[in-house]
């Protein structure tokens, strides 16, 4: 395994066990979702800062609030990488009330608040989210829900045409339902790829290589959920093959990890976090400060993108998982 590649996979496991030691009572399937949120920052968690941080959510807020509930503890890791957590809060919670004027209030419009907070978040650019979120819902009335609200709202960055960014989705939808078949989680990826400005083909052509590598090194990919961090990380710019290498042994590093063992978590949901530790590692740190720049924004959002929706699948089934305990 490469140096920096293991490095990372040493602090994501260091930061796992902080964030499950301090959120002892919350979720357990949150820690390495939220662990990978330091990873891509390059960063390590405090136990106790993260207690403060999860305090300000909780006295800024009342008990019904839509920052609170499941979202909480990633919002809590995020906030503790702030130098001033209260102040960014406070930011989120105003932009939320601006985009609580085109959506409809949820978890999922909270998260896409405090994201966007330093993301000059506009009124036009909050008017061209509910476009092409009405768009969305037109095109897939049944499948198109409020965690869809946050893709809409991060696709006004691109400068490509809505008419083009839809048409460039329908088409990748039917290129990838010929080979998986949750239309949910296929239209999350569309949302993801049109980030993108490659030809509808060539990107899903580019998710099946990946996804056929990572099969012929005797490991299947999860089609449910898991299909968004496979699209970002098919979306780097690095050759296939060293990507799935990467991955492999990231993978081969986990299984050895406690929680990770034959006892532990699914292999399908393993390789899923060996996706997120690798894209971590291909992202340049600080790039969405240079993002307009350097031409990475794309990259960045679709990789914001891929972690909004497995903070989404974390939290239902955490939810899920409290209504049958």
């Amino acid at each position: 395994m490469r140096d920096s590649l293991q490095k990372r996979c040493e602090q994501f496991i260091e930061a796992r066990d902080v964030i499950r030691d301090a959120f002892k009572w919350d979720s357990s399937y949150l820690p390495p979702v939220c662990a990978n949120l330091f990873c891509a920052a390059g960063a390590l968690p405090d136990g106790d800062r993260l207690r403060a941080c999860r305090e300000v959510i909780n006295q800024k807020t009342g008990i019904f609030s839509s920052f609170r509930g499941n979202i909480r503890v990633p919002l809590a890791c995020l906030l503790s990488m702030e130098d001033h957590p209260e102040e960014r809060f406070d930011r989120a919670q105003n932009l939320y009330q601006m985009l609580r004027k085109q959506f409809y209030g949820s978890e999922y419009l909270a998260l896409a608040a405090f994201l966007l907070t330093e993301s000059d978040c506009t009124e036009d650019r909050i008017v061209r989210g509910k476009g092409l979120y009405r768009r969305m819902k037109d095109e897939h009335p049944l499948l198109t829900s409020s965690e869809d609200s946050v893709f809409a709202l991060m696709m006004a960055w691109s400068d490509q045409p809505d008419e083009e960014l839809i048409a460039d989705m329908e088409t990748c939808y039917r290129l990838l339902k010929e080979r998986f078949h949750d239309s949910n989680c296929v239209q999350t990826m569309t949302h993801i790829l049109a980030m993108e400005k490659e030809a509808p083909k060539v990107k899903c052509e580019r998710v099946f290589d990946l996804y056929d590598r990572i099969e012929q090194n005797n490991a299947k990919y999860g089609k449910h959920y898991e299909l968004a961090t496979l699209a970002a990380l098919a979306m780097l710019d690095a050759p296939a093959d060293t990507v799935t290498r990467d991955m492999m042994d990231v993978d081969a590093f986990l299984k050895q990890q406690k929680g990770y063992g034959f006892f532990g978590i699914d292999r399908e949901t393993r390789l899923m976090h060996a996706a997120m530790i690798v894209s971590d590692d291909y992202v340049p740190r600080g790039a969405v400060d240079t993002a307009a720049l350097s031409g990475t924004i794309g990259m960045i959002m679709a990789q914001q993108m891929a972690m909004c929706a497995v903070i989404a699948s974390t939290t239902a089934a955490s939810a899920a998982a409290s209504s049958h305990s």
